[in-house]
């Protein structure tokens, strides 16, 4: 069973995704492309690369989340260490950490450069807050003059997980080609968490087929649910206010979308009030997260066909194209 899967993004929240992943597994899918957001990037890394299920758990199992929390001491002074690492590094949190665990993950199954891998095989997404558009990575990585094929794949999970005031941006500088006659400070371009733009790129493969002419590949979303079960967010100053804004941004973002036309394609799955930016998360919330992704795609697999999804596509089709029919015509001013 061949299919398309994208991951959504969520902080630690993406610990589920590996669950689901499970499950996709155990019914028989088989991953033709991969894309993700954020956490969601490192899952569909993750499986680009060659890793089953099993192993995404026992590398989440042993992995100490909070440890991808690095700063220098001149920065941890309580309340002044923080802030002052805001305004200069613009990010509480550097991504270099992240950035070297998900590099060594990769590299023990040869993965280094998007080259490594067959062409199209893992999309990630970015937000090129500079120009105000969103990135496809690796394609779109040739708009600052840089060689898709060359670029790494940890850099890019990076750049689609540095969530915006948490982690610092990754800041991109043109080619000599591209900077040439610029001013310096306007060869460089930063990028932050896909999520600010599209945390749920369900787009990405849409209409893609087996062959020319061939069948339609259906693509799968893994989308954590249950936002809101947690503790509201409490703003007590300038750095929790920001939080509560990023963590706002990242869980609202396609809801709309998602429910109205693509129930049919989406695996939800419960996160159990668990926050994004929850780092400092316990053995037991980690495995309980695991195990929600696990029975949110056993559920959704067990009810699953290409047949079923071929019918609802078509139906979705249909639905879009009554709508355009009957949107009213603009009146003149």
């Amino acid at each position: 069973m061949l299919i398309n899967g994208v991951f959504e993004g969520g902080g630690v929240k993406g610990i589920s995704l590996a669950g689901a992943v499970q499950s996709a597994q155990d019914y028989g899918a088989q991953f033709n492309r991969v894309a993700g957001t954020s956490s969601g990037s490192i899952v569909a890394a993750l499986i680009a690369a060659g890793y089953r299920a099993e192993e995404m758990k026992s590398i989440i199992e042993q992995t100490p989340f909070a440890s991808l929390l690095r700063r220098s001491p001149i920065f941890d002074t309580r309340w002044i260490g923080p802030a002052a690492r805001l305004f200069l590094k613009k990010g509480l949190y550097s991504g270099e950490a992240l950035e070297s665990w998900i590099g060594t993950m990769l590299k023990q199954k040869g993965i280094r450069t998007f080259g490594d891998l067959p062409q199209g095989k893992l999309l990630i997404t970015a937000s090129d807050i500079s120009n105000g558009t969103i990135l496809v990575l690796p394609d779109d990585i040739r708009r600052f003059g840089i060689d898709p094929d060359k670029f790494e794949v940890a850099k890019a999970v990076r750049m689609s997980c540095s969530i915006p005031y948490f982690f610092d941006p990754v800041v991109i500088r043109k080619s000599p080609v591209m900077s040439k006659g610029m001013r310096f400070p306007d060869q460089f371009v930063y990028i932050v968490d896909g999520g600010l733009l599209s945390n749920f790129p369900l787009w990405l493969f849409d209409g893609e087929r087996t062959a020319r002419g061939g069948d339609i590949i259906p693509v799968v979303g893994f989308k954590m649910v249950g936002k809101t079960e947690g503790e509201p967010s409490r703003v007590k100053g300038p750095l929790s206010m920001l939080q509560a804004l990023v963590e706002t941004m990242l869980t609202a973002h396609d809801e709309r979308y998602i429910e109205q036309i693509n129930r049919f394609r989406t695996v939800k799955i419960p996160t159990l009030g668990i926050k994004p930016t929850q780092f400092n998360l316990s053995v037991q919330d980690s495995t309980a997260l695991y195990l929600s992704g696990v029975a949110a795609g056993t559920e959704f697999f067990s009810h699953w066909s290409t047949k079923l999804y071929d019918e609802q596509l078509e139906k979705q089709k249909r639905e879009q194209r009554r709508k355009l029919t009957q949107t009213p015509p603009l009146t003149p001013v």
